[in-house]
């Protein structure tokens, strides 16, 4: 691909199996901003995707097979030539015109994710699980999380490209994207916006599956930011199991057993651990800083 020239914003929108709405989403864009770079990712679509983006005046990247969501935000984020980046989905249900409102947040914020309004999850057990994961976000990132799995969201370009070893291939991306930038000590704001219904059939993520991947990919990142998070509580509840079943096993037979020493030594252990990490994560972070200086 040739080297495309310098421009304020670049959209970039992954795509897989979406010719019926990625035309008019294009074509949308495109009259509303005519000077944003619109990069079109293709993720091994079967079917016209791709021409129908080219053919509606988008750059379009094609992946030779479907690699996942996450894959094709990286390589929209690898080619974009923009300061801002904003992605944003190509089934129809984020509306181009209110791009302008994430771009009027910047250079004052670092990121800014569109939030989307209650309600809108097609069922039950997805909105309880988003809500879950929103608080185990802003548990880890001290921070109130607001949606932490939308994709209509805006970030600095050099921010993307400096997160982007961490960005899974799969749609849990929005998740370590927020995670990352809040972690790292970066401003995010959220702002309102309105989404539609999927114009054309069902969302590819499932409850289960991925909801096991949001939460590992959550831990993850909280080890590798601030792992006292995840050490402290395991080493409190350890403490506190300990001490239970050692005035349990006090009051009834007058005995300290092996379990309780077993237990407060786990704590102590997991705690010393939880030191040790803290201590690594800030030396690597002092370390990439210097890096930058220079």
């Amino acid at each position: 691909m040739q080297k495309m020239d310098k421009t304020e914003v670049s959209i970039i929108i992954p795509v897989y199996n979406e010719a019926q709405t990625i035309g008019d989403i294009v074509g949308k864009t495109r009259s509303l901003y005519p000077d944003f770079e619109i990069i079109v990712i293709n993720d091994g679509s079967t079917d016209d995707t791709g021409q129908v983006a080219k053919d509606a005046g988008a750059i379009v990247y094609t992946h030779p097979n479907n690699i996942g969501n996450g894959a094709a935000i990286k390589s929209g984020i690898r080619i974009a030539s923009g300061d801002i980046l904003v992605f944003m989905d190509g089934d129809g249900q984020h509306e181009p015109e209110e791009i302008k409102k994430f771009i009027e947040e910047f250079p004052d914020n670092d990121m800014v994710v569109g939030a989307r309004p209650k309600g809108h999850q097609a069922s039950w057990g997805r909105a309880v699980g988003n809500r879950i994961f929103n608080w185990l976000a802003s548990y880890v990132a001290k921070f109130s999380v607001q949606d932490l799995t939308s994709g209509f969201r805006a970030i600095k370009s050099e921010i993307a490209h400096n997160l982007l070893y961490l960005l899974p291939n799969t749609y849990s991306y929005p998740t370590t994207l927020t995670l990352g930038v809040l972690r790292s000590g970066k401003s995010l704001k959220y702002i309102p916006i309105n989404t539609r219904k999927r114009n054309m059939g069902k969302s590819k993520i499932k409850i289960f599956r991925d909801g096991l991947k949001f939460f590992m990919i959550i831990t993850k990142i909280c080890a590798l930011y601030s792992p006292l998070r995840i050490f402290l509580p395991v080493s409190f509840f350890m403490f506190v199991l300990g001490l239970s079943y050692y005035l349990y096993t006090f009051f009834m037979w007058d005995r300290f057993t092996n379990m309780s020493a077993l237990l407060f030594t786990t704590s102590i252990i997991v705690f010393m651990m939880g030191l040790i990490s803290e201590q690594i994560c800030l030396m690597r972070f002092e370390r990439s800083e210097g890096d930058k200086l220079f």
